[in-house]
Formats: C-alpha cells, structure tokens, sequence
C-alpha cells in the first residue's frame, strides 16, 4: 500500500504539471498532501511535516542559488562569457572549433544559468557559423551540449546543489567528480556527435541573428579567472582538505574558504569589484542587475520548496523505509535505478529540475541501505533529468525556433544530443564507482 501510495502521489505530480498545467510548486503541495492522505500521516503533522520539508531543503541553498544567480549575472553583463568564447574560438582558428566551443558552452555553463547561457551564445554561434562558413547546427551542438551538461552535473546549479542538500553529500567532491564524468561526456556528445550534423541546414530566425554589438569586454585573463573561481575554490577545497599534514589553523580557513556559501559569496565580491567596478561600473548599477537576476530564480526556489515538501511528507509517512526495502529487492543497481527514475519523468514533464528532485525524494532511502556514494548519486540522477528532451520541454523549443529547423531535425539534433549526454553520463559514472 505505502508503494502505492508513493507511486499515486508522483502519478498525481506528473498530471497536475504536465496536463493541468499547474506551477510546479503548486503541484508539488498539492502531491504532497495527497501523498499524506494516502499514506496515513496524522492530520496535525501535515502542515508541520509540510513546513519542515521546504525548511531544510531551502536552508542554506538559497544563500548559494541567490549568489549564484547574482555571480552569474555580472559575468554576463560584463561580457566575460563572450570573452571566453570569443578567446577559445580565435585560439583554435578553423581547427577544432567544435571543441573550442564545447570548451566555451561548458566554462560559460558554470556560472551562467541554462536559460541565460542559451539566449547569450546563439548570437556568437550564428556569428561563427556567418563568418567560417561552418554549419550553425553543426556549430551549435558542441556549444550548447556544454552548457546543458555543466547545467545538470555541476554545483552551483539548482537542481545538483539541490541534490548534493538532500544526499548529504559534499558538494566540492560532486564538482569535481561532475567535471571527471562531464568533459569525456561532452567530447562524445559535443564535438563527436555533431559531425553527423553536417549536412543539416539551419534557417536562423531574424531576430537570432542579432548584429554584433561592439563593447569593451574585459581581459581574458580576468574573464577565465572569475568563472572559474568557484570551480577552484570549492575543489581546491575539498582536495587540500584530504592533505594529511595540514596544520590546524589551515584546517580551520580551508573550510571556511571550501564552504559553498563562503565561496559563493567570495566569487560574487570578485566579479563585482574585477568585472564591474575596475571597469567603471557603478556599484548602484551592479546590485540593481543582482536584483533582477534574483528575482529570475524565484521560480526555482519554489520547484525546489516544493519538492522538500513532498521529500517530507514521504519521510514522515514511513513511506522511505518502505521504499528502501522495496528497491532493495530490484535487481538494478541504485545508481542506475535513480537515473531510470529521473529519465521517466524527465520524459513525463519536461522539467530536468523537477524530475531530478523527485527522484531523489525516492531513491534517498538507498543512499544509507545500500552505502552509495552520494555525489554519484547525484551525478546518475542528473544524467537521466536530461535524457530525451522532446516537445514537453522549453529547451526543445528553444533550439527548433531559434536555428529555424524542422521537427524532425529538432529530434535528430537537439534530442539526440541530450540522450547522448543522459546515457554516456551514466556510463562514465557507473565508470568512475568502480575507483571511488
């Protein structure tokens, strides 16, 4: 009964978001609920088990997704992502430019939200593909196929710094296993792939194809060192932290240094005063950019609520005990069973967040039943929220209308490459559990 009570309360998840329409946040309370009624949870624990739920799950993370959006942000506003492209793509001439801008799609990724890191390298792509007389699909695929994969495996984004909260895992362990899974994953689904793209025309919509607009960006020099300071700062962390002879002061500002709120917090003051007021932009006009770009995630700090609550909701009904015998008894190992999971309704709804955070509300009873290493659990969960985006998901859309392409060209590119990120993502992860 408590499996299927679990099993009624994601049925009802996937109809509310994907057929009723509802805000994820909305459902996610809604499911929650139900899930409570069904489970047989006490009516005055409901609110509390409720309020408990989005509790723990924001805590901390809101500090970092909040200053993440903010880092994310100035590094867009100054130029810098444009100057780490424009640097990686002139380094390599006509070379190997699909690997230059798979390179670039994946630094760009780090400290840019998926959405924002999209709609800012469709010009730059367009303008390569205007210039080289290159393929823009062929050109596209590598770059974005980057950015989706620093998306779904690298901290600080939502939905693996979410995962990493709910796990108990370490978050600069996970970054720098996200980087070992997710730079062989990006050569075979980026650069590799797109070779069998060349023949496919795009038909870039006018306002795509937005002129260049000459600026002053900042130094390459300055523009790699920002976006990547907080990949060195919380993995530079972690593996100090593993020296045996670090004496105990060092100890002591090392974690303090490694703690993802600190460093994001670190990183955010680094690009305000090096990327904007060094510059000469005024400190009025960067913290009004760092509230718009707050105001952005609001909707991702609901999925996220939304999804402690029902994560919750299941803990207090005893339905995660019940769930751990019953995956146990699967034959499939728990890294592949959470990504199996989150494939299923990454397909039923669209959302890579959404699907992420529900699985991981299921699959958490096997991090202690079965000893798996929770940052590979996060890894093979966020491989399978981005396997096979198709109509259901903004993304699709986003790549069909801007390079002009049919459905079935959409299917062939752009979804292929998100399986292609989904299965050898898993791969390499199940590769990695074999020597960690």
């Amino acid at each position: 009964m408590t499996i299927l009570a679990v099993a009624l309360a994601v049925g009802l998840l996937v109809l509310l978001i994907s057929v009723v329409k509802l805000h994820p946040f909305v459902a996610f309370l809604i499911a929650a609920l139900a899930a409570a009624m069904l489970l047989g949870l006490p009516l005055d624990r409901v609110a509390g088990s409720l309020t408990r739920g989005i509790a723990d799950m924001l805590g901390s993370l809101t500090a970092i997704l909040c200053l993440g959006a903010m880092f994310g942000r100035i590094v867009a506003d100054s130029g810098a992502a444009q100057r780490i492209a424009d640097t990686l793509i002139h380094a390599v001439g006509r070379g190997p430019i699909t690997l230059a801008l798979a390179l670039a799609g994946f630094i760009v990724g780090i400290p840019l939200f998926y959405n924002v890191g999209f709609v800012l390298m469709v010009p730059l792509i367009l303008s390569v593909a205007r210039r080289s007389g290159m393929p823009t699909v062929y050109l596209a695929v590598p770059m974005l196929s980057g950015l989706s994969i620093a998306h779904g495996f690298l901290p600080p984004h939502p939905s693996p710094t979410a995962l990493v909260g709910m796990f108990g895992a370490d978050i600069g362990l996970t970054l720098i296993y996200g980087l070992a899974v997710g730079i062989p994953t990006l050569l075979i689904a980026g650069p590799l792939f797109a070779r069998s793209l060349r023949g496919m025309t795009a038909h870039p919509r006018p306002s795509a194809d937005t002129p260049e607009v000459v600026v002053k960006l900042p130094n390459a020099t300055a523009s790699f060192a920002i976006a990547l300071l907080p990949v060195v700062l919380l993995a530079g962390a972690t593996v100090l932290m593993t020296l045996p002879a670090l004496p105990p002061v060092a100890t002591g500002w090392v974690a303090f240094g490694g703690n993802p709120v600190v460093t994001m917090l670190i990183s955010v003051l680094a690009a305000m005063l090096i990327l904007g007021v060094a510059r000469g932009t005024s400190l009025t006009r960067l913290s009004t950019g760092s509230g718009e770009a707050v105001k952005d995630i609001a909707g991702i700090l609901l999925i996220v609520a939304g999804a402690g609550a029902l994560k919750q909701v299941f803990v207090d009904g005893g339905a995660d005990v019940a769930l751990a015998g019953w995956l146990s008894g699967l034959s499939l190992p728990p890294l592949v069973l959470g990504w199996g999971l989150a494939m299923v309704i990454r397909v039923a709804l669209g959302s890579a967040t959404v699907a992420g955070l529900t699985a991981a509300g299921i699959v958490q009873p096997l991090i202690a039943a079965h000893g798996v290493d929770p940052n590979l659990m996060v890894l093979a969960i966020g491989s399978g929220s981005l396997m096979f985006s198709h109509v259901n998901d903004s993304g699709f859309w986003m790549f069909k209308e801007y390079f002009g392409l049919s459905l079935a060209e959409t299917f062939r590119s752009w979804s292929a490459m998100e399986t292609l990120v989904g299965v050898f993502g898993l791969l390499f992860t199940l590769l990695l559990s074999l020597v960690v």
